[in-house]
């Protein structure tokens, strides 16, 4: 077979020999388990930190946003640059800038400390995940362990996402907030370690050029857009200190499309969006990401605000739908042989719904097992269903020197849907409850906010029903 010049590895110059596959699982999915972790680990720890800051409301609110935009909105140039740079590379740099702002982070005697910390924080992490997953897709060949390994990734990914309470609740309880930011510190100095001793480079043979304009106005977009739907809460959607950062938010967006249809060498090429099995993965990862990622979020406030749990039972009480996203997670590669990529992921879709929309009959006095657990695992367990589907879907579609933008691609959908999804849901349960403080109030905001995540989880199987090809199903 002759090979492209974007389809060129560049072998390790060491004549070393290779690391064993698990090894290399283990040090790209520990790396992946820290960025996504530490999207909700400090759900838990806000009280403390406003407290202990001295931090206003709004000010709470971008100790998550300013990682969450960073890591989205730098996700594809933190992609392009393992494709140009190095695998190994960017997950090394990307990771050592993870665990420095983790430090930092923990040590923040100020609130615009911590909030700088957690912008570097999601630099970091939009430099290592896109690495995570290549460097495994570049160690196993395509087939079905290719698809196993996608299924471990993407299960440490979740189950990252989902111990986020449990971890922040503990942490905050018997140390205090800082330990939310700085147990990233042992830990990813133990994974640089093993990312040092045990990845070997690949990169794709293309020129060294970076598009910094393309990832400027794409974060810039998407802080400014999330700010503008954070001001509905206060503003409503008609003030003008809403529709200012909204417009200009979108302006900002059609901005960097613009540039990337016009420059040599664009940060995210449009031609991959011609893919069908790319676009519309990244469409329905968009839509999953905006209705789930709200989930840890509004479960943890329901079970402190209205059932009065401490924050370390908050964090206990999630771990039955923690175990069942990871669970999900690794039964998909084992359906998607018979019934299809494409088909797994629809079952998965509709099963969260399901599940969203038993949650949304919450009430004021409910009782932990359906109020809470039952729900939760099945809203997870179709969350867990439909991720490794997806991600196989839009990986599979590209060509070999694409594949760390790509990947790049398919998180930075999720993470963007996840933060303008959480700023839209908590405008719905903020105007459901109008100001009340009453736990019977907040119960019907957090159930509107369910219920309208299972309406745009339907939306999304629609969109996979006419838009993504069939996969071929494959029963040897």
């Amino acid at each position: 077979m002759v090979q492209t010049p974007s389809d060129t590895y560049i072998a390790p110059r060491t004549a070393k020999k290779a690391a064993p596959l698990w090894a290399v699982m283990l040090a790209a999915c520990a790396g992946q388990f820290l960025v996504v972790l530490d999207v909700s680990v400090v759900n838990t720890a806000l009280p403390s930190m406003r407290a202990d800051l001295g931090m206003s409301a709004i000010g709470l609110q971008w100790v998550v946003n300013a990682y969450s935009i960073a890591f989205a909105g730098f996700m594809l140039l933190g992609g392009r640059a393992g494709d140009l740079f190095g695998r190994k590379r960017m997950f090394l740099v990307g990771l050592g800038l993870f665990t420095l702002a983790s430090l930092a982070g923990g040590l923040a005697q100020a609130d615009w400390q911590l909030l700088a910390a957690r912008s570097a924080q999601g630099l970091g992490a939009a430099i290592l995940a896109p690495s995570t997953l290549t460097i495994l897709t570049s160690a196993v060949p395509e087939g079905p362990a290719r698809v196993r390994a996608i299924g471990t990734w993407s299960a440490v990914g979740a189950g990252g996402g989902a111990a986020g309470g449990l971890v922040g609740g503990v942490l905050t309880d018997l140390l205090s907030w800082r330990w939310v930011l700085l147990i990233n510190v042992p830990i990813g100095v133990l994974v640089l370690t093993a990312g040092v001793l045990w990845l070997s480079e690949s990169r794709s043979g293309q020129a060294r050029r970076l598009d910094l304009p393309g990832a400027v106005l794409v974060t810039a977009g998407l802080a400014t857009l999330a700010y503008g739907i954070v001001q509905t809460e206060a503003e409503g959607w008609t003030a003008s200190a809403t529709l200012v950062p909204l417009v200009a938010g979108l302006v900002l967006l059609l901005l960097f499309v613009l540039v990337e249809a016009r420059t040599r060498v664009p940060l995210m090429p449009l031609k991959l969006f011609r893919v069908r099995s790319v676009s519309a993965a990244n469409v329905s990862m968009f839509i999953c990401g905006g209705a789930m990622f709200a989930m840890w979020f509004f479960m943890t406030l329901y079970a402190q605000n209205v059932l009065h749990y401490s924050p370390l039972k908050a964090g206990l009480a999630l771990i039955p739908s923690s175990l069942t996203i990871v669970l999900g997670s690794k039964v998909a590669p084992r359906l998607m042989p018979v019934l299809g990529a494409k088909n797994v992921s629809m079952l998965g879709i509709l099963i969260a719904a399901t599940g969203f929309g038993w949650q949304s009959t919450m009430t004021a006095d409910g009782d932990y097992v359906t109020s809470i657990m039952l729900p939760g695992i099945v809203m997870m367990l179709g969350a867990g269903l439909a991720s490794t589907p997806l991600a196989s879907l839009a990986t599979s579609g590209a060509a070999p020197g694409d594949a760390g933008l790509v990947s790049g691609l398919i998180n930075t959908s999720r993470t963007m849907g996840g933060a303008l999804g959480l700023a839209v849901l908590s405008t719905v349960a903020a105007s459901t409850t109008a100001g009340s403080t009453r736990p019977e109030a907040l119960a019907e905001g957090y159930a509107a906010a369910f219920r309208t995540s299972g309406f745009i989880l339907l939306a999304g199987v629609v969109v996979m029903l006419l838009w993504m090809p069939r996969a071929e199903r494959r029963t040897g």
